[in-house]
Formats: C-alpha cells, sequence, structure tokens
C-alpha cells in the first residue's frame, strides 16, 4: 500500500457528518441494522486501515493461503465439476453417470442409500421403503462393478459421501479398480469419512465414537501407502450447515473436527506430514454471497496457521486446505422452483470467486424429490457458464482487498477461534459432541433462523414474498418401489455361488483385527473381494463395538 495516502479517522468523521448524514436525514435506509447471516455487522462503509494486507493476505499459493491454495488457481485448470449423483439400483445410477459424462461433468459424486449408509443390507427388515431412495443401494462387490460399469476408475475422479461405512465402501471402490486393472498409485477421489459430524448434525453413524474415529485413522494410513491420491477424508461442514447453523459455527465445527482428526492421526504414530495432504473439505456455499466467500477465505488462514502452529507441519501440501462445495440443499424452496435456478448460481458462483476445488451444483427440482436428468443438466451447464463464459476465473482471488470482503473475513476467523477455544476447553470435538454443545448451538441457531423468516424479517422470495398460486405441479424423479425386490434378488444370487467358507474367513479376520487393535482395511478389502456384504462386515464390528444410542 505504499504511496497511497490512508483514510484517517477523520476522513470517515467528515464523510459521516456531510456526506452520510444528510442523506439518512432525507431518506434513511431499509432496515434499522444490517448484518450477515451469522449476525455480524454490517458497516456503512469499509476502508483499507482495517486491512493486514501482508502477514493476513500474502500471495496465491502461499502462506496463510487466505487468496488460494495455487498460485495460478483457475488460470491453470477449472475446479472439478461434479454433480452428486445415485438412485435406485446400481445399474440405474450407472446410467446418471454416463449421462453426465457425456454432459461434461469432470467428476462423479456417489450417493449412497440409507442402508449402505448405516450398514444394513437391502433384505434386512430395517432397510424395508429406503431402499434406493436417497441414494444407491450397495450391497457387495457386484453392486460396484455394476455402478462403474464402463467407466475407467483410473481415469476419473470419485467422491463418495459415506461415513460409518467409509472404509468398506472404499475397500469395494478398491476391489473393482484392481479387477479393472487400475494402477492403484493413480486412483484419485475423495471418501467422506466425517464421522463425527454424523453425531453433531445428521445420524448416520452405527459405531461409539472412539472405535469410530479409529476406523478413520485406519483408512488414513492404510492410504498413505496403498492409495497416495486418494483424499481420506473430507471433513463436512457442509450438513452442520444444512441442520442451521450460521456460516461461522460451520468454520468452526469443522475445523474443530478436523483437529480432533489429525490430533488422532498423531495420538497413534502418525506423522502430520504425511497424512495431511490427503485431508480435504467439504463447504456449504449459501446465499449471503460476500459471508461466504469471507468464510472460504478466513477458513484457508485459519487452517494454515493451526497447521503449522498446533501440529508443527512443515509441508505447503500440509497446511493447504482445499475443498468442495455445494450449493445449499436447505435453501432450497419447493414453491417457484425456476427461482432456485438463481439460488444455485449465486451460490456457486460464490464457491468459485471463494477459491474452491470441486463443485456440486444442485438441481432446482430438490426441494420436492430427487433431480432429474434435465435438472442435474442444468446444474452442470450453471457450472459450465460461470467457468468458461463469466469471466470470474481469470484471476485468483479476485475480491481480494475489497475492503468489506477483507473486514468480514477478519471477523469471521475471530468468531470462528472463539468457538474452537471453548470446545478445546471441553476437551476437544468428541466431547463437545458427547456434552450436547454443538448440537445445542446449531439447533438454537436453526430456530432463530425459521423464526426471522415466518416474522419476515428473512425473505425467501417466492415463500414469505412474491407468493404466487401454483395450479401445475413439475415432473420429478420417481424411484422405482421395485428396487429392493431386484437387489434382493441379486443378494440372494450372491449368497448362493459364493464360496461360503471364504467369506467366514474373511469375517473372521475383521472380528480379529478389531479385537486386537490391527489396522482393519486389509481384512476389509480381503472380505470384499470374498463377496461378503456391506451388512455382513457391519454386522461384525457392531458385536464387537457395540452401537451408539446418541444423546
Amino acid at each position: 500500500m505504499s504511496g497511497i495516502d490512508k483514510i484517517t479517522t477523520q476522513d470517515l468523521d467528515r464523510w459521516e457528518r456531510e456526506t452520510r448524514g444528510p442523506s439518512m436525514k432525507r431518506g434513511g435506509e431499509r432496515r434499522p441494522a444490517f448484518a450477515t447471516d451469522s449476525g455480524i455487522p454490517i458497516d456503512p462503509v469499509y476502508v483499507d486501515s482495517e486491512i493486514s494486507y501482508r502477514d493476513a493476505l500474502g500471495f496465491p499459493g502461499e502462506f496463510p493461503f487466505t487468496r488460494g491454495v495455487y498460485p495460478t488457481m483457475y488460470r491453470t485448470r477449472l475446479w472439478t465439476m461434479r454433480q452428486y449423483a445415485g438412485f435406485g439400483t446400481a445399474e440405474e445410477s450407472n446410467e446418471r453417470y454416463r449421462y453426465l459424462i457425456q454432459s461434461g461433468t469432470t467428476g462423479l459424486s456417489v450417493a449412497f442409500d440409507l442402508p449402505t449408509q448405516i450398514g444394513y443390507d437391502s433384505d434386512h427388515a430395517m432397510a424395508e421403503g429406503e431402499v434406493g431412495k436417497v441414494g444407491v443401494a450397495i450391497d457387495s462387490i457386484e453392486d460396484m462393478r455394476t455402478l462403474f460399469k464402463g467407466i475407467r476408475l483410473q481415469d476419473v475422479s470419485t467422491s463418495m459421501t459415506i461415513n460409518a461405512t467409509a472404509s468398506t465402501l472404499l475397500a469395494l471402490y478398491v476391489a473393482v479398480a484392481k479387477e479393472q486393472g487400475a494402477d492403484l498409485a493413480r486412483i484419485s477421489g475423495t471418501v467422506q469419512n466425517d464421522i463425527l459430524k454424523e453425531y453433531a448434525a445428521r445420524g448416520t453413524y452405527i459405531y461409539p465414537p472412539e472405535p469410530s474415529i479409529r476406523l478413520v485413522t485406519d483408512l488414513m494410513a492404510w492410504c498413505r501407502s496403498e492409495l497416495p491420491k486418494w483424499n481420506t477424508i473430507s471433513i463436512s461442514g457442509y450438513h452442520i450447515r444444512e441442520a442451521g447453523s450460521t456460516a461461522v459455527q460451520e468454520l468452526a465445527f469443522t475445523l474443530a473436527n478436523a483437529v480432533a482428526y489429525v490430533q488422532a492421526a498423531v495420538d497413534r504414530g502418525l506423522a502430520v506430514d504425511d497424512i495431511a495432504p490427503q485431508i480435504s473439505f467439504f463447504f456449504n456455499a449459501h446465499n449471503n454471497f460476500f459471508e461466504e466467500v469471507a468464510k472460504f477465505r478466513a477458513a484457508r488462514r485459519l487452517w494454515a496457521l493451526l497447521m503449522r502452529d498446533r501440529f508443527g507441519a512443515k509441508l505447503a501440501e500440509s497446511q493447504r486446505l482445499r475443498f468442495h462445495a455445494q450449493t445449499g440443499g436447505a435453501t432450497l424452496a419447493a414453491r417457484q422452483i425456476d427461482t432456485n435456478v438463481v439460488r444455485v448460481t449465486v451460490q456457486a458462483l460464490a464457491a468459485i470467486v471463494g477459491g474452491c476445488q470441486s463443485l456440486h451444483t444442485n438441481g432446482r427440482d430438490e426441494a420436492l424429490a430427487l433431480p432429474t436428468a434435465d435438472a442435474a443438466r442444468l446444474a452442470l451447464r450453471t457450472q459450465q457458464v460461470l467457468g468458461y463464459e463469466s469471466g470470474v476465473t481469470e484471476t485468483p482471488d479476485p475480491l481480494g482487498g475489497s475492503f468489506y470482503v477483507e473486514s468480514l473475513t477478519d471477523q469471521i476467523e475471530s468468531k470462528a477461534r472463539e468457538y474452537m477455544d471453548r470446545i478445546e476447553s471441553m476437551g476437544g470435538a468428541a466431547r463437545a459432541i458427547e456434552q450436547g454443545y454443538m448440537q445445542s448451538e446449531i439447533a438454537a441457531s436453526a430456530y432463530a433462523y425459521q423464526q426471522a423468516i415466518e416474522r419476515g424479517d428473512k425473505v425467501i422470495v417466492g415463500v414469505n414474498k412474491f407468493v404466487q398460486e401454483e395450479t401445475v405441479r413439475p415432473e420429478t424423479l420417481k424411484v422405482d418401489e421395485g428396487a429392493r425386490a431386484r437387489q434382493i434378488e441379486v443378494l440372494r444370487a450372491i449368497r448362493e455361488r459364493r464360496d461360503a467358507s471364504a467369506v467366514q474367513r474373511g469375517l473372521a479376520g475383521i472380528r480379529s483385527a478389531a479385537v486386537e487393535q490391527r489396522n482393519l482395511m486389509p481384512p476389509i478389502l480381503a472380505a470384499v473381494e470374498a463377496e461378503a456384504t456391506v451388512g455382513e462386515i457391519s454386522d461384525v464390528l457392531r458385536s464387537v463395538w457395540g452401537e451408539y444410542e446418541g444423546r
């Protein structure tokens, strides 16, 4: 900033007195006070005297990575354009993946149904009514083969949203890649594998926290040597935000969970610079454009400082916060659904200007059902227009230096640190979750947000303002109710043809590894290759660790 005169307090006083003051007397402003969705006050004007340029910002690709994790960002390559998809059977989902690839998506993102997520096979009584409904049903290696039929796993990056059964689903993916003859050193993608946020915000957990975190670190340790390009965990603020948190809470609780995972890995003897480069993050992109951009920038800076100062990470790859973003599902309205296209565009733009490495854009009809093929294509086209036509990709961190954005970035970082310090004083993220702290904070924010909507203080276009009658219901995707019957038939055929003794040996290997505290990934991989099912493997671990009942 050398050579530029700084704005002084006297200058601000003069502006307030001579310019803003008379304007306010003539008509005032729309509201008595302005604030972000996190409650951060928005001042009438921002000036550069509040910004610490060199230490807090630096340059793109350099510590503390506020301005981006790579020096050229999208000037070199665009973000990975993913479309989260999965429904019904593996065969139906495979058709959607091939459609998306033909439409130009550059990465796959797999949604699994609830039985798969909580470790029940499709023929289990607990699976009735849920098979294939919110994602694809995967029971065995046969389903995984079908899911990726005609898709070379070595040539595509795949993200899998799976947590409690993440180790088993990754093992299935690896087993299919091996059958394809893939070089595992070149297999790339991400497994969510973030169990702590399940206890806090989402609920698809199986086992108690301690053995669940052990599964996380087992996967981290195994991938370090076996899948070096695989992101072993995608620490997710997305579901925390979907549950009703503010942007500040999303950031704080996500990084607090991340600290818990890194600490657990270090405690079991893993070197931080060995595991940190394979850690990624998953954030929500909401409507408050500037707050979201500032949140992503603050996240990078906070993580870089945490990794350097708390964990002693030396590598730049360990200090970089790389993240996938998804537009806010909870913000979509079931009324006037075309308006959701605008919401998604604003949210996607925030993620891009905020420096994401990967992005999913929601379909306009997702407040009603899983997206139709046309809605998914339009969502992908939204990314493509932003990437190839908007010009926002031409320079890293295009809002860097904005007085407002820099001030907001600083404030979000400060408020997130306050939350993280509180969590640390409680004994860390796992203890805070066990005491219900994160859950209660999220619930309170969700309640306050809903109250603001019902009072009309928070305008939702087409919901509490600009409402109109709609007489035609849009066509939506309907999942075939016969999905469960077809899955059960596949399971029956597998159990008839497979080598039962090999399956039992595989399951016994999992049990002994769980009891003896050995890494579970090798025996899980052996078991799925012997055609053991997701439910059978989960039941073995249930018998050793029990199930978590929650608060």
